[in-house]
């Protein structure tokens, strides 16, 4: 299929995660969404790196079990911070605790994606690290980040794409992998292993003559 010159063979999405299907949907792809049902809690502890890789690989096989013939990608993002994981707070209180811990401090976003094609035994995964400078946050503007519900069902307890664009002072590396998917790497091995591809048609350009 191809939608503004971009044709993508058949890709599965195994991740019910909004950002991520925003992300691709914005990058021109289409694709179905098919979540996973690996339990995310059931993961032996490594580092960060290896976490988010390992829970990425086991959500794409587990969606490319049943989808042989289909590209499926699964990703699993993670924030740490001093040495600790950071996960999806559970309550207001862990959510405070998480965004107490950020606050004036470096941290580490890693998200680990994977791409499986079953038929052809194709499995490629990776993690992308991004650094995240947090400004210093009062105890008022912490309560009152909470107080509107964004950081619930985001690691780290915040979204820099939405209201929690204001704690982040600055990040080297890059800004969708903190979102949920570091789409610049993602797309780069679409390319090469020939799932999406790029595709320019006469007489459907978006640029006028004066821009010729």
């Amino acid at each position: 299929m191809t939608v503004n010159g971009v044709a993508t063979t058949d890709l599965i999405l195994a991740s019910q995660s909004p950002r991520r299907k925003y992300l691709l949907e914005q990058a021109g792809l289409t694709f179905r969404v098919i979540p996973s049902r690996v339990d995310e809690s059931d993961r032996p502890l490594a580092t960060p790196a290896d976490y988010v890789r390992r829970l990425a690989e086991a959500k794409a096989g587990d969606v490319a079990g049943s989808h042989p013939d289909s590209w499926v990608l699964g990703a699993d993002t993670i924030v740490a911070v001093d040495d600790r994981l950071l996960g999806k707070p559970v309550s207001v209180r862990d959510a405070r605790e998480m965004l107490e811990r950020l606050s004036g401090k470096t941290h580490q976003v890693y998200t680990g994606f994977c791409l499986v094609q079953q038929r052809r035994s194709r499995c490629i995964a990776d993690t992308v690290q991004t650094d995240v400078v947090f400004k210093t946050l009062s105890a008022r503007e912490i309560d009152w980040y909470i107080h509107t519900g964004e950081p619930f069902d985001k690691a780290g307890a915040y979204a820099i794409q939405g209201l929690g664009t204001f704690l982040v002072r600055r990040i080297n590396g890059s800004y969708t992998n903190v979102v949920g998917l570091p789409v610049c790497e993602v797309v780069e091995i679409l390319l090469r292993e020939g799932v999406m591809g790029l595709e320019v048609r006469p007489g459907e350009q978006h640029i006028s003559q004066e821009q010729l």
